[in-house]
């Protein structure tokens, strides 16, 4: 199946007429997972026509106003809407203390439910996917990078099952062998093995506001899709070294080490407002199959 992801906000700090605050929604199967909510993210889930009270889980990466700073209005606009399911936060080190300090300051009742968690490492397992936080190097704020894996799954190769012409009553009875299960048919033994194919997982990873490290590229390892920031040009390497964040060239050289399929690049700088092409060019040079994020594109894995 096709994972959608919708980029709500593609910028840095300052927001510009085009891009507003970073927030990234990935849907899959009953979840709809918001990774960051910036400035003014319920309103692109209006613009993009898109429902909020629909988010099962929020991934915090760091807590920089820029990725945070729309939790607020969010929280406001579910509480009016009746929000009933119990939200899901995960977060770095401090995430709780400063989760309560923002409603205590913002909604005096929080009206809904929700868990808060600090996270690393896999912290999350359904029977269809997994998510796993890793440390990025961002200066002193802590921050998680995020990979969401889909489980791989055994799938009936159709056209062998032709050959076997089965009834209908049969076939009810195959499921069995998704489960890597053997069924006896007709007195006929039907292995698992002989009918049945590996479906690989999807693999997407979220690496948002770091500098080069080894987490960044353990995240990305692999990954059919990288999002990943890249808040300057590479002519200017030194102050994204300072200011703990990545160059296009950066974002394109970890994607290629880390063989990633299809890199996304996103953050990006408003001193760039009218020349982002360079910086889709600059890593397109490291790895061609590179895309430059746009608010309220959506593209699916």
């Amino acid at each position: 199946m096709k994972i959608p992801i919708t980029f709500l906000g593609t910028s840095q700090a300052i927001p510009t007429e085009k891009r507003n605050h970073t927030a990234v929604l990935l849907k899959y199967k009953d979840e709809t997972i918001l990774i960051d909510c910036g400035e003014g993210t319920q309103r692109q889930f209006r613009r993009a026509h898109l429902n909020p009270c629909k988010i099962t889980r929020i991934l915090i990466t760091h807590w920089h106003g820029d990725h945070v700073l729309g939790l607020p209005g969010l929280f406001q606009t579910l509480v009016l809407n009746n929000y009933n399911k119990t939200m899901k936060i995960y977060g770095p080190r401090g995430t709780k203390k400063f989760l309560k300090e923002f409603v205590n300051i913002f909604i005096p009742v929080l009206k809904f439910k929700a868990e808060v968690h600090e996270v690393t490492g896999k912290f999350l397992e359904t029977s269809d996917f997994e998510i796993t936080a890793r440390s990025l190097d961002h200066g002193n704020a802590p921050t998680n990078g995020y990979e969401f894996k889909e489980k791989s799954k055994l799938r009936i190769n159709k056209e062998k099952l032709k050959k076997l012409k089965l009834t209908r009553e049969e076939t009810v009875k195959l499921s069995e062998l998704i489960k890597g299960k053997n069924l006896k048919i007709n007195n006929k033994l039907i292995k698992s093995k002989d009918l049945t194919y590996e479906q690989k997982g999807k693999r997407i990873s979220f690496i948002l506001d770091t500098k080069i490290c080894k987490n960044a590229k353990k995240l990305a390892k692999k990954s059919d899709l990288a999002i990943i920031e890249s808040t300057y040009l590479d002519t200017e390497k030194d102050l994204a070294r300072d200011y703990g964040h990545l160059t296009a060239k950066q974002a394109a050289q970890i994607a290629k080490q880390s063989k990633v399929k299809q890199l996304i690049l996103t953050h990006i700088s408003q001193r760039y407002e009218n020349n982002e092409p360079a910086i889709l060019h600059e890593a397109k040079k490291i790895f061609p199959n590179t895309i430059l994020a746009e608010d309220l594109m959506r593209v699916e894995v």
